[in-house]
């Protein structure tokens, strides 16, 4: 191991991106009684100068992307969450479970007391599925169920269906729905996107909210809790993600409609608009080089990591935490202001 006195807050990083347990060489190197504070992997790349913290250039071939072949591997969770049995007893469905926040959230979902399902995509997700129920299973109270891994391509209503039977057949309600999986592709001209592109990524991204949401709200009582998954892009606009950035501010105004729709029900509906986060989507969407440049552009000037996105999930899912809220929006997004 190293010397502390060696190591500077500028060099640090490139040290931990040789460990793939990274908390354990803090530890070694920063003792807990000569901490001023909790050392964190994120305090070490928020003190490197204002330097942008790079990945490696990077790029999978086709969507939906695959997390255990990325280097490096998001980050699903921080050491420093302290779970505290918010959502214990709930049952929660999160599309889209298998990878990057949807793994994030669903084991944030399951250290605070909840019985998680999640959906993904049949033979090209299926070792990320796999991984998930694993480390769900591991994760989970002892009052939980088993977690559930169900199979489906979501842009269609009577897919969607299935899904929420299947679930509510397991586990005899649904109380917290998490609307995440989404898919994009880029674009340098409106021209280059045609009827069958616009009609998958619609499909995906916000014709499932509606299907899963109309279905769900079967199992859905007074304290339950739909979250949508938007985006920074929202609020924005992306140039080059025109169809995808199209879908995620018709995610804001269904969140807010729905939300006045389902109030007297005591159900809240908000969503979460994440920026530039590491997921399989972005080595999935552009070329090495925009992969190794992505979250530049931010003032934090990194890409943030999922396991910072969850806890906004958690806050919303939760009603004791967040009871005053519905139609809102949670932006972790490094730093970019946006008036939403």
């Amino acid at each position: 191991m190293f010397s502390r006195s060696l190591i500077s807050s500028r060099v640090l990083p490139t040290v931990l991106s040789w460990y793939p347990n990274k908390t354990q060489v803090i530890r070694n190197l920063f003792p807990r009684n000569q901490r001023k504070s909790p050392v964190r992997l994120l305090d070490i790349r928020m003190a490197s100068d204002g330097q942008q913290q790079q990945v490696p250039p990077q790029k999978q071939d086709a969507q939906p992307g695959k997390e255990h072949v990325m280097n490096p591997i998001p980050e699903y969770y921080s050491s420093n969450y302290q779970a505290s049995n918010k959502l214990q007893g709930k049952v929660a469905l999160v599309t889209g479970g298998d990878s990057g926040i949807g793994r994030a959230v669903c084991h944030s979902f399951a250290l605070e007391g909840a019985t998680v399902a999640f959906t993904y995509v049949k033979s090209q997700e299926e070792k990320d599925a796999q991984d998930s129920l694993e480390i769900l299973r591991k994760a989970k109270t002892s009052d939980a169920k088993d977690p559930l891994a169900v199979s489906a391509d979501l842009g269609y209503d009577k897919n969607c269906k299935q899904v929420v039977d299947e679930v509510v057949k397991a586990f005899g309600r649904i109380d917290i729905l998490v609307n995440n999986a989404a898919e994009q592709y880029k674009t340098s001209s409106v021209e280059e996107i045609d009827e069958e592109r616009l009609d998958r990524v619609f499909r995906t991204n916000i014709y499932s909210q509606f299907f899963l949401s109309r279905h769900a709200l079967k199992y859905m009582k007074e304290g339950s809790s739909i979250i949508n998954t938007t985006s920074v892009n929202a609020y924005k606009g992306n140039d080059k993600l025109l169809d995808y950035t199209a879908t995620k501010g018709a995610i804001v105004a269904f969140t807010r409609g729905l939300s006045q729709q389902l109030v007297n029900r005591g159900i809240r509906v908000n969503a979460v608009a994440p920026g530039p986060i590491w997921t399989p989507l972005i080595p999935a969407s552009f070329d090495e080089e925009e992969t190794a440049q992505f979250g530049a552009e931010v003032p934090m000037k990194r890409p943030g990591q999922p396991s910072e996105v969850a806890p906004c999930f958690v806050f919303l899912a939760c009603n004791h935490c967040s009871s005053y809220m519905t139609g809102q929006t949670l932006h972790p997004n490094g730093g970019t202001v946006v008036n939403g």
